[in-house]
C-alpha cells in the first residue's frame, strides 16, 4: 500500500450543508427534506495540532480539539482518500439547532467528509451524491444525509444488485411551503428510538405504505393532499411518550388543517403547507398552539434548501 499523500499546510476548504426534516411522516428511515438553515465549516491543514472554534448552536459543549465529530471524520476520511493532514483547523458557524430533529448530526458528518473532499486535488474530488455510502455508513440511515448531500426532497432506499444506499430527488410543487416549530428542548435519537415497537401489524405496514406512495404524489403534483399524505402510524404514536409537547402540537395543527408531523426523530415540528397562505396560518396557529406551554418554541418558515451541501471556498497551500 502507498503511503498517504501529505496535504499542504494553508490548504483549506469552506462548505455549508443545509438543515433536513426526516422522515416527512409516513417515510420512515428513507424520506427527508433539505431546508435553508445552514451551518458552515472552513477546515484548513495546519502543522500544529487539531483545534475547532465553534460559534452559534452547541458553542458552549463541543470539543475544541481534535475529538471533535468533523475533525475525526474528516481525518479519516482523507486517510480512507489516500491522503493525510499533519493537523486540521476547524471554524464552524452552527445555525442547525442540535438534538431537536433538523438534522445536526447528519449536517455534521456531510460537512466532515465533503470539507475534508474539497481538500484534496481537483482531479480527484468526488461529487456531493458520491458521499452518500459513507456518510450513511456511520448515520445508520440515509434519510437526513442524502437531502444534506442533493438538496430538495429525496427518497432514499437499499440497492438491490450492490451492497449500499441510493438516493433520488423528488421533484417538489412550487407550492410546498415548510413550516418548522422548534421547542428549547433537546430530544436524542436514541432515545426516541427506543420506544419504537420491534414488529407491527400487517394492516399498520399496509397503511403506511400507501400514505408514503400519495406522499410522493402529494410533494411532486398536488400538495392540496399533503395533510393525507402526511398521516403516520409506524414511528410517531409510539414516540409520543418522549414528546409530549410536540405530540400535542402535531394534532392541534392538522386538527386545524395542516400537514403536521414530527420532523426526524422530534422535537421539532415540520408543517407541509399548501402555499404562502397556509404557512400564515399554520405559523400564527404554532405560535398560539406553544403560547403557554412549559417550553419556548421558536416558529420559523425556511426555504426548501434546492442544494445540498455547497464548497463555498477553496485555498491551496
Amino acid at each position: 500500500m502507498a503511503a498517504p499523500q501529505p496535504l499542504a499546510p494553508g490548504t483549506a476548504a469552506s462548505v455549508s450543508v443545509p438543515a433536513t426534516s426526516a422522515n416527512l411522516g409516513p417515510g420512515f428511515d428513507s424520506m427527508g427534506l433539505a431546508l435553508e438553515l445552514r451551518d458552515e465549516v472552513t477546515l484548513t491543514v495546519v502543522a500544529g495540532p487539531d483545534v475547532a472554534e465553534v460559534e452559534g448552536e452547541g458553542a458552549a459543549t463541543l470539543p475544541r480539539d481534535g475529538a471533535h465529530l468533523i475533525l475525526r471524520l474528516a481525518h479519516e476520511h482523507l486517510r480512507d482518500r489516500g491522503f493525510t493532514a499533519p493537523g486540521l483547523h476547524l471554524r464552524a458557524v452552527n445555525r442547525i439547532p442540535h438534538a431537536r430533529g433538523l438534522g445536526s448530526s447528519a449536517a455534521a458528518v456531510v460537512a466532515a467528509y465533503a470539507a475534508a473532499e474539497a481538500l484534496l486535488p481537483a482531479a480527484l474530488r468526488r461529487a456531493p451524491a458520491d458521499l452518500l455510502e459513507a456518510a450513511t455508513r456511520f448515520e445508520g440511515h440515509p434519510d437526513n444525509v442524502a437531502p444534506a448531500l442533493v438538496g430538495g426532497a429525496t427518497v432514499s432506499w437499499t440497492r438491490d444488485d450492490v451492497p449500499g444506499p441510493a438516493t433520488a430527488r423528488l421533484r417538489l410543487h412550487e407550492r410546498v411551503v415548510p413550516v418548522v416549530a422548534i421547542p428549547d428542548t433537546e430530544l436524542s435519537t436514541h432515545v426516541a428510538r427506543g420506544v419504537l415497537p420491534a414488529e407491527v401489524p400487517h394492516a399498520v405496514a399496509a397503511a403506511q405504505a400507501g400514505r408514503a406512495a400519495l406522499l410522493v404524489h402529494a410533494l411532486a403534483e398536488d400538495p392540496a393532499l399533503l395533510p393525507a399524505a402526511t398521516r403516520d402510524w409506524l414511528h410517531q404514536e409510539p414516540r409520543a411518550v418522549t414528546m409530549p409537547a410536540s405530540a400535542a402540537l402535531v394534532a392541534g395543527l392538522r386538527e386545524r388543517g395542516h400537514a403536521a408531523v414530527v420532523s426526524g426523530a422530534g422535537p421539532t415540528v415540520l408543517a407541509l403547507c399548501d402555499g404562502v397562505q397556509a404557512a400564515e396560518h399554520a405559523t400564527e396557529a404554532a405560535r398560539a398552539l406553544t403560547a403557554d406551554g412549559a417550553a419556548a418554541w421558536r416558529v420559523l418558515v425556511p426555504c426548501v434548501a434546492v442544494d445540498g451541501v455547497r464548497v463555498e471556498s477553496l485555498h491551496h497551500g
